[in-house]
């Protein structure tokens, strides 16, 4: 079984980057693709400089072309388990072995339970202002519950709903003096007509006119491979070192709030800091070797002062 100096589990930005880095170092990488990327529902990636607009699909794939150049080899799967020491299982029987693993398997968005949320996830209904709110600018606007959204969203739009989720709203007045109108009525669902999101249904059958929902989904770590491992997010140093020796982790699955071109900048330094890691290691086997080689030199001497003295 051939030994990677590193497996990089997870190919969206933060993996695809790490394995950039550390390929041009001429470290051997293998890289572990399940083919689900967090913005695969979206139609376009904003924000990534150069990049701007590139469908996720494209910019992905670039990316694995270039880890392709450099040497760096793909396998099709779903890790199901790291083991110390490492190896890593893919549900396909497929097992690889490494010095290092950096983990960026990224996360889950849970969604509130409101018909219509999910089919229309990463088109009209979406988390992030800064990766779509442009594409929505001046057109009406609703956000489900989270009132700080609510108020960063007006630097976009000057129509903005906010659909409460109770009457105990803190930033009432905050809201009102931004002129974000506030609906505490139950939200029943959202309107969809043809193909595109029309607007907000309330409990009392009234429809609000909205072009974009945003919302705030829950944020779960797909490290589910790593807790076996004794692994603590809580412990995880500067640029993704673990508390497990060797085991690092970039972008969303130990950042939830980095966007795309964060997580690509997590994945580069981390795999800057995986790479000086090895070289280490490799200076003290270097040097354990050398000390070995001295040993066996020095008991030669002697073994051959001693046969002189016998003869």
């Amino acid at each position: 079984m051939t030994t990677y100096d590193v497996v990089v589990v997870g190919a969206g930005a933060a993996g695809l980057s790490a394995a950039l880095v550390l390929t041009r170092a001429r470290r051997s990488v293998a890289v572990v693709d399940s083919g689900q990327p967090r913005n695969a529902p979206a139609a376009h990636s904003h924000g990534y400089l150069t990049r701007d607009g590139v469908p996720p699909g494209e910019l992905l794939e670039l990316g694995r072309m270039e880890v392709t150049g450099y040497g760096g080899e793909f396998f099709s799967g779903e890790v199901t388990a790291i083991h110390r020491g490492f190896t890593v299982d893919l549900a396909d029987g497929t097992k690889l072995k490494a010095r290092s693993v950096v983990v960026a398997t990224g996360l889950r968005d849970e969604l509130p339970d409101v018909p219509g949320v999910a089919e229309r996830w990463g088109k009209e209904v979406i988390a992030c202002p800064y990766c779509h709110g442009y594409e929505f600018a001046d057109r009406p606007i609703g956000v489900l519950h989270d009132a700080h959204h609510a108020l960063l969203l007006r630097q976009w739009s000057s129509d903005i709903v906010f659909f409460a989720a109770s009457a105990d709203i803190p930033e009432r007045a905050k809201l009102a003096a931004r002129g974000i109108r506030i609906i505490e009525t139950g939200v029943r669902g959202l309107v969809i007509e043809g193909d595109r999101l029309v607007g907000v249904e309330l409990v009392d059958g009234r429809c609000v006119p909205t072009e974009a929902v945003f919302l705030r989904p829950k944020f779960v770590p797909r490290d589910e491979v790593l807790k076996p491992l004794g692994y603590d997010p809580e412990l995880t140093e500067a640029f993704g070192r673990t508390n497990v020796p060797g085991l690092w982790v970039a972008g969303n699955v130990g950042n939830p709030m980095a966007n795309l071109i964060s997580s690509a900048g997590e994945g580069s330094s981390t795999a800057a800091m995986v790479n000086l890691a090895l070289v280490q290691a490799d200076v003290e086997q270097a040097m354990s070797f050398s000390h070995e080689q001295e040993r066996d030199a020095r008991d030669m001497r002697h073994r051959d002062d001693t046969s002189d003295l016998r003869v």
